[in-house]
């Protein structure tokens, strides 16, 4: 055979791969009888003896004293007989202390003369004891881990792969072996995995969770993801020589966390929901808050529509005889959506018979879902209309229509489309949309009986105040009514001009603490109470007591203030009570004004209340005005600036009483009035023309 050189040899042990690459080896070359002939400097690091000091020296010389060195003499006759030797010695350092060595002898032919060389590898044996356990551990981990390992060599092509590895990637190791990952795994994100995998390689930084996402060959018709990591492997001198990566399956991990992602998402949107639906009782406002939420976080665009004959004020039941008349009240977004612009604009009333898909959603109480909107899916509905052939030509791809339902009470629909979010509705979206649908319709309905209520009281309160009003000639009235704002109740504010005896009037006006029906119902009782007993003839102070009893009368305790004042329109002799109701203004004909601050008394209700009348004189061309506390009463306002506001405007020249009336209104109260609110204005004249019949509320009640 070939001889190989010395320093050939001992170079190839220095290169040798594996475990033995990262042991620092000693070479020594010994004759057949044992002495030794050549000495490397790993040798001398690992003894500490030179070359000069050991070469001629037997080998055995260089044992511990206390070692048996006849061992050591038959391990080298062994290794010269032609037989290879390993096994544990224990070496003296030249610096005097016991040093183990693991040893492997081999006899080589000699280079010169013939004869055998014994060449002998030595290595510190705890060095070499826990180079082995590791590799032990490492085989070891490699063969069991259910973590998915590999290592790459230099090109990025696989040297090895473990078990876990090839169930993950559903091949076996043979079909790894010398192929890089983008010609493997196409069905994975392979090409990005490679760059990150060559930065690695450039850079020694390791590379922590990148997700690998896509299908492998084990289950092929399922999209997973895998966490990965590459660390870079080096030589004992620090050059790189490859990778070794880890992959971690996570798929239901990362479901999981989706999954818990999109409950989240939900939850914020119905909170969002509860603080954003039902701001107003305007069913518009609330219609048009459900769309605004919806959009983007379920759907990309949505629709509100409710019964036609919940907005007309029709009884709900007959909105779905022989089909469904719906008003579009919400719209999301308005306009900038190919898909909104398909769909009926905001206030269009739409017409569906009874086979029609939004017809079955009412009728049926429950949630239409196209969870693919496609042609075979809409060929029923476009008998009843173009619009589904226009919303796929949009790109509208997933559908679904929940019903406005509150207190057993079909109010409408809402209507989600999907064209630029990925994905159909699922049953959590249809579930969603269920809940924001449910308070929607709860504040639809809510709004829905306020308007009724509140249309209730109004009607009861107008029937009730004055229809037409006749005052005895020598006085001039003028009268306003004013109810609340849409955003309150209507109260219990009143007034009523009385002919009595003798050429007199009775001014009265009141306002009964509380809002809605029985308020307005309470009032219409007290001003019918106050006609009657006004014709008795009884005195101001009787009569406000015969009020306070009837109010005692009442199921519910009420409050309510009260001002009368009866007018001798032939002398201007007046005589006032007043029930915790504001001072009327009293106005003289050169524009001086004054407030009536007479005793103010109790209001109506509080019981055991005495009553003052207090007399004035009210001269010709002078001027009551009587009103409730609506009219200068504001948020944020002081009362005595209010007063002096209106005393300000009185002094004021007016054309008319209605002219007096309408500043008065449109000064004090520009805006909604926050509260209901009464006027009464009268003036006595000369008595020689009867003034015209006045006109009914319903006329000019309203400024």
């Amino acid at each position: 055979m070939d001889r190989m050189p010395f320093e050939e040899v001992t170079s190839a042990a220095r290169d040798a791969g594996g475990w033995l690459g990262d042991l620092r080896v000693a070479v020594v070359a010994t004759s057949a009888d044992g002495r030794i002939v050549r000495w490397d400097h790993t040798a001398q690091d690992l003894l500490g003896y030179t070359s000069r000091e050991v070469v001629g020296r037997h080998i055995a010389e260089l044992l511990h004293p206390g070692a048996d060195r006849g061992l050591g003499r038959s391990l080298w006759e062994s290794a010269a007989r032609g037989c290879g030797v390993t096994g544990t010695v224990t070496a003296w350092h030249r610096d005097g202390h016991p040093m183990e060595l693991e040893i492997w002898a081999a006899p080589v032919p000699a280079r010169r003369h013939g004869g055998t060389t014994v060449l002998v590898f030595a290595a510190d044996a705890y060095a070499a004891r826990h180079i082995r356990g590791s590799s032990a551990v490492w085989d070891g981990l490699f063969a069991r881990s259910p973590v998915g390992i590999a290592v790459f060599d230099e090109q990025l092509r696989f040297l090895r792969v473990n078990p876990a590895l090839e169930a993950m990637n559903g091949m076996p190791q043979a079909a790894h072996v010398g192929r890089r990952l983008v010609q493997l795994l196409p069905g994975v994100n392979a090409a990005a995995m490679e760059a990150l995998m060559r930065e690695v390689l450039a850079t020694g930084v390791p590379h922590l969770d990148f997700r690998r996402t896509g299908r492998t060959p084990a289950d092929p018709d399922h999209d997973r993801v895998w966490s990965c990591s590459w660390v870079r492997i080096e030589d004992p001198d620090g050059r790189p020589i490859g990778l070794t990566a880890t992959f971690i399956d996570i798929t239901a991990q990362q479901q999981a966390q989706m999954e818990a992602e999109v409950g989240r998402r939900r939850l914020a949107l119905i909170n969002e929901a509860s603080l954003k639906i039902g701001t107003t009782l305007d069913l518009e406002r609330t219609a048009q808050e459900l769309a605004d939420v919806a959009v983007p976080d379920l759907a990309d665009c949505v629709t509100v529509d409710v019964l036609d004959t919940l907005t007309t004020g029709d009884p709900i039941g007959s909105g779905l005889v022989g089909g469904a008349g719906l008003r579009r009240l919400g719209k999301s977004p308005l306009t900038g959506s190919p898909v909104s612009d398909v769909l009926a604009p905001l206030g269009r009333t739409m017409t569906f018979p009874a086979g029609a898909p939004y017809t079955r959603a009412l009728t049926d109480r429950t949630p239409y879902v196209l969870a693919r909107f496609d042609a075979e899916s809409v060929a029923s509905a476009v008998r009843h209309s173009a619009a589904p052939a226009k919303l796929l030509e949009t790109g509208v791809h997933s559908f679904m229509m929940v019903p406005l339902l509150a207190r057993g009470v079909v109010l409408g629909l809402a209507t989600f489309y999907r064209h630029g979010t990925p994905g159909p509705f699922t049953d959590g979206d249809v579930n969603l949309a269920g809940e924001l649908a449910a308070r929607a319709a709860v504040c639809v309905d809510n709004a829905r009986l306020y308007h009724r209520e509140h249309d209730t009281a109004l009607i009861l309160q107008r029937s009730m105040l004055p229809q037409h009003v006749t005052p005895p000639p020598g006085i001039e009235v003028a009268h306003r009514y004013l109810p609340a704002g849409d955003v309150n109740e209507v109260g219990g504010d009143w007034y009523d001009v009385i002919r009595l005896e003798d050429g007199r009037a009775a001014l009265a006006i009141g306002d009964v603490m509380g809002h809605g029906t029985q308020a307005a119902a309470v009032m219409g009782r007290l001003s019918a109470s106050v006609r009657a007993l006004a014709r008795l003839s009884l005195s101001p102070e009787d009569l406000l007591h015969q009020l306070d009893a009837a109010l005692d009368d009442l199921a519910e305790p009420t409050l309510a203030t009260f001002l009368y004042i009866v007018v001798d329109c032939r002398t201007g002799e007046c005589r006032m009570t007043r029930a915790g109701h504001p001072p009327p203004a009293l106005v003289l004909p050169d524009g001086t004004v004054r407030l009536l601050h007479a005793s103010p008394g109790a209001p109506l209700g509080v019981g055991g209340t005495r009553f003052v009348t207090t007399g004035f004189t009210l001269p010709r061309g002078g001027l009551l005005v009587l009103y409730t506390d609506g009219l200068v009463e504001a948020r944020g306002s002081d009362i005595d600036d209010r007063l002096a506001e209106l005393t300000h405007l009185l002094a004021r020249p007016a054309p008319s009483l209605d002219a007096l009336c309408d500043s008065l209104l449109s000064h004090l109260v520009p805006a909604s009035a926050d509260d209901d609110i009464a006027l009464l204005a009268a003036r006595l004249t000369d008595g020689t023309s009867t003034p015209p019949d006045q006109v009914t509320p319903q006329d000019r009640g309203v400024a």
